[in-house]
């Protein structure tokens, strides 16, 4: 697998990752593969909610007009900025459809064939992966993408196994624009009863 220890600056700054390379990926990756001078669209992610999809009760919501971001002065944490930490409830384990919402910006550039691809892992197994396609969004555009994930089906012993093991369930978010890596993002779970 590719490591991100191994990769220059020049080659986060301007990755050839391929969707291909991420979707072989049997583990989450140990670093980011692409810096946040890849994204050359000006893609900016202004809120994101996730819902469970039976009862319509919301789960998480952020919006960056709510959070406590740093200043445009001060330097960003490239680890911060990309990467975040859920905390659910165990029950969440056991739901069968989740939805989400992303709502995104878009800069002064079309932005062509803009694809998703979203790996879960538990330790280094496979849990679940996601694969979609935005489309063509419009210049200087704000953007809704509504999806709802089926959830994989988990044995007992798995979802006892993932609540001792808080934050050891990962995922990585990886964003096309024509096949080229632009964007990179982390989470860890933690699922508490």
């Amino acid at each position: 697998m590719i490591s991100a220890k191994t990769l220059t600056q020049e080659d986060l700054d301007s990755p050839s990752i391929t969707p291909e390379q991420v979707l072989a990926f049997n583990g989450p990756t140990d670093g980011f593969l692409c810096s946040l001078n890849a994204n050359r669209f000006g893609i900016e992610f202004l809120s994101f909610a996730i819902r469970d999809m039976e009862t319509g009760t919301p789960l998480f919501q952020i919006d960056k007009n709510n959070t406590n971001a740093p200043p445009p002065s001060q330097p960003i944490d490239e680890t911060a900025a990309r990467t975040i930490q859920y905390d659910f409830p165990a029950e969440f384990l056991n739901f069968r459809t989740v939805g989400t919402k992303l709502v995104f910006s878009v800069g002064n550039k079309p932005v062509p064939n803009f694809r998703m691809i979203e790996r879960h892992y538990f330790r280094d197994k496979l849990v679940k992966g996601f694969d979609f396609n935005f489309g063509f969004c419009m210049p200087s555009s704000t953007n809704s993408w509504e999806a709802i994930y089926d959830m994989p089906k988990l044995s007992d012993e798995e979802v006892e196994d993932i609540m001792k093991h808080p934050f050891e369930t990962k995922s990585d978010s990886f964003y096309f624009l024509n096949n080229d890596l632009i964007m990179h993002n982390k989470a860890d779970y933690s699922y508490q009863a």
